[in-house]
């Protein structure tokens, strides 16, 4: 609700104080400057199609009524004119497979001033991409299906339209080859809705956010699948199953052989309750420049000393920090204890986050991330062959208290707070970037957490969780 009112209000009732206003005014002109949404209609806007039309709708109330009104439903602008300087490619590449190209400002003044010698009430100044429409896999809306020739039931299936056939011939496939080919199909549908003319151009490793996808592109690509596949897909497939490749698994489970359990299905362990544990991978950081677990036999096996004057990389105050007497509250007496001096650098486009995320993250957060990664490199694993499986996150944390080291949060970091700093979001955070859909739990019993943790990952593996 609150959406709909930030957007209809500027539009509804704005218009309608000013038309209230002004007409008993001898008014030569009353211009409202609607959009091509409220004709044609725009995914994810519907609160912004409903203000438009209601200009449109405004607009013949008053010619109804013998005042002077236009209409414009406007296209869209390029970069430099205005409206187009706020969208991302993404949406600009929208815009551009429905037909529509962004205005120049020449242009749209041009329009501007034809329109207004137009008799008519509404008006559209848009240029249209006629190429693009009949070039559509799709029936384009249908105020602008007259321009192109419609497309047979056919000719659809052959562009991807619904084909029920098309999961019982996939499942007829050898397995080696149903995999390449519903990989290929996954590929070849998100280049279209990347607007690539090439699915070489897509990396079915990397994950759809970093590919530029948002909500309306991940539902375009959703129901662009349903219609080349005919199976039914939830509207957060591209969210649940965050890569090409990962996507491309979820639909192989489903056209499987009804005999073989799906990839999500609880499959209870076949080894005997008593086979050891084995641990196959490592990672860690602790002061004393240990990077590793290597770095860290180093350290015992040499009898180093891990201790080190306070880190200069905080922005600590470390002339007040420091007083000689212990009973001075709010500083510390000593100039040495155990510190991650290397705890700011963490690589985040590796990952994927933004600088106000990263800022806003707990470093434990941050340094898990990043342990992770180096624990499978170190069991010999690829992290990216992992996505999608039961692998499960056992996370021990404790201490979260970055947070309140934080007198005032600026405005633009308080939607990245709460999950950045809540303990119970780490493990959930790992599964998520890596795509992992075993079990998620953070453990917090004090000292004792990662103890418990290891415990509770061990039992999980016995029960083939």
């Amino acid at each position: 609700p609150d959406r709909l009112h930030t957007v209809l209000r500027p539009k509804t009732d704005a218009a309608w104080h000013l038309h209230d206003l002004t007409r008993h005014h001898p008014l030569t002109a009353f211009v409202l400057f609607s959009s091509v949404s409220g004709l044609v209609g725009t995914p994810g806007q519907a609160n912004y199609a409903a203000g438009n039309a209601f200009l449109d709708a405004l607009a013949a109330h008053r010619r109804a009524h013998g005042l002077p009104a236009h209409s414009l439903a406007w296209g869209l602008w390029d970069a430099t004119g205005g409206m187009g300087g706020t969208l991302g490619e993404a949406d600009v590449a929208r815009w551009r497979r429905a037909g529509v190209r962004a205005l120049e400002p020449a242009e749209g003044l041009a329009l501007f001033d034809r329109a207004l010698a137009h008799p008519a009430a509404l008006l559209a100044p848009v240029t249209l991409d006629l190429p693009a429409l009949r070039g559509r896999d799709e029936q384009p809306a249908a105020l602008l299906r007259a321009l192109v020739r419609p497309v047979s039931r056919r000719t659809a299936a052959r562009a991807g339209g619904a084909d029920t056939g098309w999961a019982r011939r996939t499942a007829a496939l050898p397995e080696a080859e149903r995999d390449s080919a519903v990989l290929e199909l996954v590929r070849a549908t998100t280049a279209r809705v990347l607007g690539h003319s090439d699915s070489a151009a897509v990396d079915p490793r990397r994950a759809f956010s970093e590919a530029g996808f948002d909500s309306l592109t991940g539902v375009e690509l959703r129901n662009r699948l349903i219609a080349a596949t005919g199976l039914r897909l939830s509207t957060t497939v591209v969210f649940d199953h965050p890569s090409p490749q990962a996507l491309a698994g979820h639909l192989v489970s489903l056209v499987a052989d009804p005999a073989v359990a799906p990839v999500a299905a609880p499959v209870r362990a076949a080894a005997p309750a008593d086979e050891p544990i084995a641990v196959v991978g490592m990672a860690c950081r602790y002061p004393g420049g240990v990077a590793s677990p290597d770095d860290l036999w180093r350290l015992v096996s040499e009898g180093a000393d891990a201790i080190s004057e306070f880190p200069v990389n905080r922005g600590w105050d470390l002339e007040r920090l420091h007083d000689p007497d212990p009973a001075v509250p709010g500083t510390s007496y000593v100039r040495h204890g155990g510190f991650l001096h290397e705890a700011d650098q963490f690589d985040r486009e590796f990952f994927g986050i933004s600088p106000r995320e990263a800022t806003a993250t707990d470093p434990q957060q941050r340094l898990l991330l990043e342990t992770a990664w180096e624990a499978l490199e170190s069991a010999g694993l690829d992290p990216a062959a992992l996505r999608g499986s039961r692998t499960g996150v056992f996370t021990g944390a404790m201490y979260d208290d970055y947070v309140s080291r934080l007198a005032s949060s600026p405005k633009e970091y308080e939607g990245l707070l709460l999950a950045g700093n809540l303990s119970s979001v780490i493990s959930g955070r790992l599964s998520y970037t890596y795509g992992f859909e075993g079990p998620a739990v953070t453990v917090d019993t004090a000292c004792s957490s990662s103890l418990v943790a290891l415990h509770l990952a061990a039992g999980a593996l016995r029960n083939g969780e």
